[in-house]
Parts: structure tokens; sequence; C-alpha cells
């Protein structure tokens, strides 16, 4: 019962799909989305049988209000809507979905043939709000050219950090996600000097190396987003993804973890900021238009709908 779904704790992939669902009204919508969510394992493997090396991914979660929805007694500890926020000119909406299905492989064919498999048989049970195709970008960097996911947990941490355990024991295996999707200002980004643009992320282009603490101001992403209480680094398991096209270009962010808390602590600080007025500044170049949270529960869960 406590097995996590697929695409949740495995290295990122080459290409992903993010599609965002909204349930439609009535009893049958429901019933549809119950059973074709505990198929979404199974559609899976059939398709991923087409090329085993791909390794085909998957992931189904539920927000807040869909949650009562599903017929289950019980309800995730910290499950709530998307935590919005404002702050020194800049935005985290909260925007509408009721289902994420995350898909992802070294294939975008094989992510094309199960999102569509799987919206064939949910059918006019839900309407598609987006659905964002990410890729790897050289060698796992954000579309602004710095390594992304620098931070992240390795190994057996990775289940550590990302899955809820014996603290809420009938969602163990389950994980909280969030996700927001940003559209980076491109020009304005690249007129940017090189050491202005790692002023801003608060480490080398290049390289990656961390900046020095004496040069890194406060306002860097990593001093906002690395928090240490009781020296140890609170973290989160992140499995982002750029995007973009001829007209945009920007990161889908997607953060797993056992909780909220530490995703709204991140958020605050960058957003929010210090009593000094200090906040991220990589904002001043990226702005938010979605925002939401679910839980992925683990696939026993998915299993007894």
């Amino acid at each position: 019962m406590t097995t996590p779904q697929s695409a949740i704790l495995p290295e990122n992939s080459r290409h992903a799909s993010f599609v965002t669902l909204v349930l439609n009204d009535g009893e049958a919508a429901e019933a549809a989305l119950r059973t074709v969510a505990a198929r979404v394992a199974a559609i899976t493997t059939e398709i991923a049988a087409i090329d085993p090396g791909a390794e085909l991914l998957s992931a189904i979660g539920f927000s807040d209000w869909m949650w009562a929805r599903l017929g289950h007694g019980g309800r995730p500890m910290h499950l709530g809507p998307f935590p919005a926020m404002s702050g020194h000119g800049h935005d985290a909406p909260a925007t509408p979905g009721d289902v994420l299905l995350y898909v992802r492989s070294a294939r975008p064919d094989l992510n094309f043939m199960l999102t569509r498999a799987v919206l064939a048989e949910l059918g006019d049970a839900v309407e598609v709000v987006e659905h964002i195709d990410g890729f790897r970008y050289l060698d796992m960097r954000d579309m602004t050219g710095f390594v992304d996911g620098t931070e992240n947990p390795e190994g057996d941490e990775r289940a550590a950090v990302a899955l809820v355990g014996d603290e809420d024991p009938a969602f163990a295996g389950g994980s909280y996600m969030h996700v927001m999707r940003f559209v980076h200002d491109m020009d304005k980004w690249n007129r940017q000097a090189v050491h202005d643009q790692e002023k801003v992320f608060g480490r080398t282009k290049p390289d990656d190396e961390e900046l020095d603490d004496e040069v890194k101001p406060a306002s860097a992403h990593i001093s906002r987003v690395v928090i240490e209480e009781d020296g140890e680094e609170l973290e989160i398991l992140r499995q982002s993804m750029p995007y973009g096209d001829t007209t945009r270009a920007g990161l889908v962010f997607v953060a797993f973890g056992k909780d909220t808390l530490i995703f709204r602590r991140m958020l605050e600080r960058m957003y929010q900021g210090d009593a000094d007025g200090t906040y991220d500044h990589l904002l001043d170049y990226t702005h938010a238009e979605t925002g939401n949270l679910y839980f992925v529960p683990a696939q026993g869960f998915l299993d007894a709908l």
C-alpha cells in the first residue's frame, strides 16, 4: 500500500508532460475518474513495453477540492489549497486544477501516447485546462542557462524527503506535489551581464559553483530557498522541467515533499521576503502564471479506487 507512484522518485527524464484537468459535474464523472485513476499504472506499463529503455513513468494527483469527491473517508493531513501570495510587485497565484496527470520518459512519443490513452478513457468526465510538454535543456539547465535542481537530495534521501511516512500512516507512500509554471522574460534576462546573472542566482553560470558568502547577495535565489534549521537543510525533491517555443520560454516548477510546510516557507522567503525588504530578485525576470497543490497518493490507494 505504501509503494509510491512511479514518476515521483527517479532522476529527471528527458521529456515530461503535465496535463491539468478539471472534473465535470455529476456522479458519472466522479466514477469515471476513480476508475481511470486506478488504471493509470496499468496503462503506463502497457505502453512502456514498447521501449522499456525509455523508462516511461507516471503519476496522478488530486487537489484539495477534488479529494472529497474521490469517496475516500480519510484525508492527507497537510492537503489544502495552493498557498497563493504576493509581494514586492510579484504574484504566486492559485489557478484552476482538480487533477494533474504527470508523465515522463526518454521519448516524447511515448508520453504523447500515454496522455492520449488516459484522456481517451476519461472521455467527457474532464476538461483539459492546460497541457505543457517539457524537455531537458542542455545539461539539466533552466532556460536562463543555470543548472536546475542543484540542491536536490540523492539516493535514499529522496524518499525520505518526498514521501509521507509514519506521521500520517493512512497516506504513507504518497507525496505533496506543488506545481508552478513560470514564464521567463528572456529578452530582459539576456541583456544582463553574466556576473549580474550569477548574483541573481547565487551560483556561477558555467560550472555551477555556489558564490562565496561575501559576494552572494541575500536576494540571490539560493539565498532565499536554501533554509537551514539546527544545522540541517530543509529539503524538497525538485522534478522541474524547462519548456518553450518561439513565443515563450520558462520552467514548470515541480516540488515533491512529505508535507507542505517547507515549500510554503520557501515561497514566503521568495515573494514576501524579510522585514528589511529582501526578496528573491530572480522574480524580476520571471513570473508565475499557474500554481497548484496536489496530493499524489501511493499506488495501493489508487488500486483500491
